[in-house]
């Protein structure tokens, strides 16, 4: 069989396999009605969105990555894009979680083939909808997840870790956790690792709580992590390489993905208060609507901003070298912050076009829960250390001289 019958098999397979049940957005907007509809009590109580994230796994939405010949849909990253941008107009909690998870599952997909291990978890996300973690930040790294200070310590066929893990989010509900860590007691604190853990192999105390202004329901608190599990729970592959060719590109893709749809939920609440208020006036609108302009500007320039670079990184998605090149690197990498300021920007332009009704927490406009949810964007990665570290890449990249370039 040459490589296009391949190629034609899975596709086969995955029409075959879709064809059965629902496509991918009806299974995106069951999940979505779950999550809309408990996503002001999510919010207040800050407790994990289980309804949803019970209706994600009987849609079998936390394994539509997974390749088909392992259980999964073999979904695309625009598939995975526009679920995160669907849950992300019903609930932003449900929506980040989903894309820490789908992130998790890439690492997981793309760096795990021909290991047993990892085979044997693609097929427990697929088969059994395994929710899985994300342990990146730690101590007092303040988020820079290039170095770490914990280290896996080896003896024989078995690895231990001890880590100080300041977030792990929804890590109380999950099935699995991936985190980083440095390769050996004696390594740099560059040397990282990755390690793909089912719930047997850890266990978690915590040691922080999850009090925030937004973003409530991602239950993001402290925990201490250890870790006692055979040593093929750890990824060959150096981290180094993980990270730019997989970890980067999904994160910053699907939380994108998200804040785009938090963003387009509060444009449609600004859209619904000038429609009403266009009507009680006869048809004149309102002078806020030059602020529902500005939102609806705004948030077309978000989408076109992550759909240009969904649709770059799908053209390059398997070509180590273009995924490794200083202009990829620079653009992905600056797509988390140019998104996160347009998604800030775009709901205070819809909550400014609703005025005090967006204010209150008490009406149809409200806009509190969609302003403290976009908020987390540009702060809990902090776009200022972003970049910073993109400063030397940026200064080595070339001004283009034509529009095309």
């Amino acid at each position: 069989m040459n490589v296009r019958e391949a190629v034609l098999t899975v596709d086969e397979m995955q029409a075959s396999f879709l064809e059965q049940g629902p496509s991918l957005i009806e299974r995106a907007a069951r999940t979505a009605a779950a999550a809309a509809a408990d996503a002001e009590e999510v919010d207040r109580d800050a407790r994990f969105p289980h309804r949803a994230f019970d209706v994600a796994r009987e849609q079998k939405l936390l394994g539509v990555m997974i390749p088909v010949e392992f259980g999964g849909f073999g979904a695309s990253i625009h598939d995975v894009t526009d679920i995160c941008y669907t849950l992300g107009r019903a609930c932003a909690s449900t929506a980040m979680i989903y894309a820490m998870h789908q992130t998790k599952v890439a690492c997981v997909v793309r760096h795990g083939h021909g290991i047993p291990w990892m085979e044997t978890m693609m097929r427990r996300v697929a088969r059994d909808q395994w929710l899985l973690a994300s342990s990146t930040t730690e101590g007092q790294n303040g988020g820079n997840i290039r170095a770490s200070a914990a280290a896996v310590d080896h003896a024989g066929d078995t690895v231990s870790l001890v880590r100080d893990a300041t977030v792990i989010s929804y890590g109380a509900e999950a099935d699995g956790l991936v985190t980083i860590a440095r390769r050996a007691t004696d390594a740099a604190a560059s040397d990282q690792v990755l390690l793909a853990l089912a719930k047997d192999d850890y266990s978690l105390k915590r040691t922080l709580g999850w009090e925030t202004l937004g973003m409530r329901g991602t239950c993001s608190t402290g925990f201490e992590l250890k870790v006692d599990c055979p040593a093929d729970r750890v990824f060959p592959e150096s981290y180094d390489k993980i990270h730019a060719q997989t970890m980067t590109p999904f994160a910053h893709l699907c939380w994108s993905s998200a804040w785009a749809g938090i963003a387009a939920a509060a444009v449609t609440r600004a859209q619904a208060f000038i429609r009403k208020a266009a009507r009680s006036s006869g048809g004149q609108m309102p002078p806020a609507a030059a602020h529902f302009t500005a939102a609806k500007m705004s948030l077309a320039r978000l989408r076109a901003l992550i759909a240009a670079n969904i649709d770059a990184f799908a053209r390059v998605e398997h070509d180590e070298r273009a995924l490794g090149s200083l202009d990829f690197q620079s653009s992905i990498t600056l797509l988390k912050v140019q998104a996160s300021e347009l998604a800030v920007e775009t709901v205070m332009h819809a909550m400014r076009t609703t005025g005090l009704s967006g204010y209150r927490n008490d009406g149809e406009f409200t806009m509190g829960r969609h302003l403290r949810d976009v908020l987390s964007s540009p702060i809990m990665i902090n776009n200022d250390r972003i970049l910073l570290n993109a400063a030397t890449s940026t200064l080595m990249s070339g001004v283009p001289t034509s529009l095309r370039d």
